[in-house]
């Protein structure tokens, strides 16, 4: 059952968060050599990314990849790649290095075994999973009843990676995510979110089967520890 750390503020769960992140990379670093995070995008987590580059840590050692990606280039304004750049990779936090998702492929489905081979390369098991989720309960980019859910969710394939095709997403149709598998192949998870509005979703797809909100497959397993992290 997840843990749920509830904050006045969100400068207050920022700070928090940041620091918590911190600890583990350093943790991390101290006892195997490396560290490997696996980051969210979106508007939600930059100020989280803009707070680890003012904490010193052993960033040179620790390897950054994405929970998924909208099938654009790291310049576009839709790119998360380019919003982890913008705000995590400088300051303290310059010498991270970042796994990014996409390719010159065309498609997603083009790039499959280039993105499995990349993110081959982030330490694993991960020492933290940053997550978001959105209103209809979807996670990375698994959205509820999508053609590619169940193999996406069916953690006896070896696959990390899968190809979306979702039209009505925000800012791309196109995007290729990380499997369950992947995002569950981890240490520790939390996941963000914000605002009473997402507060209330979560409420109300607690109940819901996993086809119908995918952050519940997240959620309900028990091989890792998982806390939500929420401010109004």
């Amino acid at each position: 059952m997840a843990i749920e750390r509830f904050f006045t503020t969100r400068s207050e769960l920022t700070a928090a968060l940041a620091a918590e992140i911190a600890r583990r990379v350093s943790d991390a670093v101290a006892e195997r050599g490396a560290a490997g995070l696996v980051l969210t995008g979106g508007s939600t987590p930059a100020p989280l990314y803009q707070a680890l580059t003012e904490i010193a840590a052993p960033w040179d050692q620790t390897v950054v990849t994405l929970s998924d990606e909208r099938w654009v280039d790291a310049p576009d304004p839709a790119s998360n790649e380019g919003m982890v750049r913008e705000s995590l990779l400088k300051g303290a936090a310059a010498s991270a290095r970042l796994v990014g998702l996409k390719t010159a492929a065309v498609a997603p489905v083009q790039a499959l075994n280039a993105v499995e081979a990349a993110v081959a390369l982030v330490p694993a098991p991960y020492d933290v999973v940053l997550l978001g989720m959105g209103a209809d309960g979807h996670v990375a980019s698994l959205f509820p009843h999508a053609p590619e859910l169940a193999a996406a969710l069916d953690t006896d394939r070896p696959a990390r990676v899968c190809a979306v095709d979702r039209p009505e997403a925000a800012g791309a149709a196109a995007r290729i995510s990380l499997t369950l598998r992947a995002l569950t192949d981890a240490r520790w998870i939390a996941i963000l979110i914000e605002g009473e509005a997402k507060r209330d979703a979560l409420r109300r797809i607690a109940d819901e089967d996993i086809a119908s909100a995918p952050i519940n497959a997240i959620l309900r397993q028990s091989d890792v520890p998982v806390e939500i992290w929420w401010a109004p």
